[in-house]
């Protein structure tokens, strides 16, 4: 606490609450509209007689990724409260124009225009999250946060591929709209914080353009490589070089850019801090791993086992019950034990153990060792969903909180998208290998062809169903195996971690304004809850 800091009581009330209830619906309509909407895509192309697969799936990623890093200086500007009301408009918009879509350009302008809502929206819920609660409570709420997240993982593609059979795939889009609805209105309601006085010109002028567009422009570039190499075109070609290398080299731009003139739209502290880099290369590695089981599970389920979509839902229970579970422990542990290396540690080794196993299951493996194999890495993946935020938060002044959670929210989007990317490629690839050319050149141009031969499975010649369930099943083996490469990255990028203590102070400016100067029990604890008023740090 610094000198001459005043206390004040966070008494959770009925504004808490709800806020925090608000921002789970918002959190909930993204994941959906991720895993959902990814399900239902042949049907929803076929349905209005097109062909390209890629944009209509990557229009959403590459708008939400493109996003984040804005985001840290809107809310910094303008304020949470009209800046998270805008982007679930925008949201509402988009999920709008694509339940309308007549033809496949309008549907691609809806996916990106929910895109941009989506990804501010979720980048500016964690920054609210920050603001409402101290970094040492903060583990059980992010557990919450996980379980939400898994869940939308979960009954996203059964709920995509109940309405697609049904011929009902425009309602994916449809439901949005009462959900942003509700959103729009607890939010309006309850969400009582400071806005700040502005003008646009002035705060427009203070933020980061060059870094932001130098960052949006790499990663869209990036984007765009991983989302047309091996589909598109060959991963050869100049048209899928040429923007990865181009983007590869905006970010080491970028990255300069920050470190010698700017240092805003990425934290001094990522130059300067190993602990808050440990944290940030941990994060990335946990986008990729993450986003790459709970991406193809399923996969295997239905490619290798003859399971439904909603059976492959049921299937991949294990991993997405067990994510909740552990990051909730996670969270509850560094608030007892005041410690975060041992959660990050513990966690990232189930995920070595977890995807090791995975790597052992085939076509001929029992129901029982594919459920039982899940439990590791859901182990891992929700205790580092929580841990990763503390070693970066902790070494950094409340007032910095904003810009450091909006890098860390950009880290795991991008990581996302890296990981269903690769597990992508790896499928592309070994089934191309594998199938014969026959066979191959009978499905859609321009689609994962995996996405293509599942539904057909059930109805192949039997000997030839085998050899198709073959070469899944050793594609999905590569996948964990590289995510095992990966979970042992982010076991190694520990090394760089040590305990800063966690700060119980918050930033004044920013809380809710239902707080009061009197000390009040805690509804939550029975406890007085005190915070620094550290509004002198702010910006």
């Amino acid at each position: 606490m610094t000198e001459g800091a005043t206390q004040t009581t966070y008494k959770r009330g009925l504004d808490f609450w709800m806020v925090y209830v608000s921002n789970l619906v918002v959190d909930m309509l993204s994941v959906l509209d991720v895993m959902a909407v990814s399900t239902a895509l042949p049907t929803i192309v076929g349905h209005l007689n097109g062909t390209d697969f890629i944009w209509v799936g990557s229009a959403f990623t590459v708008a939400s990724t493109a996003i984040i890093p804005f985001v840290g200086d809107l809310v910094s500007g303008f304020g949470r409260k009209p800046v998270l009301l805008a982007f679930i408009l925008i949201f509402a918009i988009g999920s709008a124009i694509c339940g309308a879509a007549q033809n496949m350009n309008m549907l691609i302008a809806g996916r990106a225009i929910a895109g941009f809502g989506g990804g501010g929206c979720l980048s500016i819920t964690e920054i609210i999250y920050a603001d409402m609660v101290p970094l040492p409570e903060r583990g059980k709420f992010q557990g919450i946060i996980a379980s939400v997240w898994a869940l939308g993982c979960a009954i996203g593609p059964p709920i995509g591929g109940a309405l697609a059979n049904s011929g009902a795939w425009r309602w994916l889009f449809y439901l949005n709209l009462p959900l942003c609805g509700l959103a729009f209105l607890l939010t309006t309601i309850f969400l009582r914080v400071h806005t700040p006085k502005f003008e646009v010109v002035s705060t427009a002028k203070r933020m980061d353009w060059i870094g932001i567009t130098v960052i949006v422009g790499s990663t869209v570039s990036l984007l765009i490589a991983l989302t047309w190499g091996g589909l598109r075109f060959p991963w050869s070609s100049g048209h899928v070089l040429a923007p990865l290398i181009i983007g590869g080299i905006g970010l080491v731009v970028f990255f300069v850019y920050e470190k010698i003139w700017s240092g805003h739209t990425v934290p001094s502290y990522l130059f300067t801090s190993r602990v808050t880099l440990s944290g940030y290369i941990g994060t990335f590695c946990h986008g990729i791993v993450t986003l790459g089981a709970i991406y193809y599970l399923p996969v295997y389920f239905q490619a290798v086992r003859d399971a439904s979509p909603i059976g492959s839902g049921v299937d991949i229970f294990p991993l997405t019950l067990t994510i909740p579970v552990a990051a909730i422990i996670s969270g509850g542990t560094v608030k007892s034990m005041k410690r975060y290396c041992p959660q990050n540690y513990i966690g990232w080794v189930a995920c070595v153990i977890g995807f090791g196993v995975l790597s052992m299951i085939t076509e001929n493996s029992s129901r029982a060792q594919y459920i039982a194999t899940q439990i590791p890495a859901g182990v891992g993946i929700g205790m580092i969903w929580v841990a990763t935020q503390f070693p970066i938060l902790a070494p950094l002044p409340v007032s910095n909180s904003a810009h450091a959670l909006g890098f860390h929210i950009f880290l795991r989007r991008f990581a996302q998208s890296f990981g269903i990317a690769i597990g992508g490629t790896i499928l592309q690839n070994v089934l191309l290998h594998d199938l014969p050319p026959s066979f191959v050149q009978t499905l859609p141009q321009g689609v994962e062809i995996a996405y293509a031969i599942i539904p057909s499975i059930p109805t192949l010649d039997p000997v030839f169903k085998d050899q198709v369930r073959h070469a899944f099943a050793r594609a999905t083996q590569l996948i964990w195996r590289v995510l095992l490469g990966v979970s042992a990255v982010g076991l190694l990028s520990c090394l760089l971690m040590k305990e800063v203590e966690l700060r119980t102070d918050m930033d004044e400016k920013w809380g809710l304004q239902e707080r009061e100067k009197n000390k009040e029990p805690s509804l939550e604890t029975g406890k007085e809850l005190h915070v620094a008023d550290t509004a002198s740090e702010t910006n």
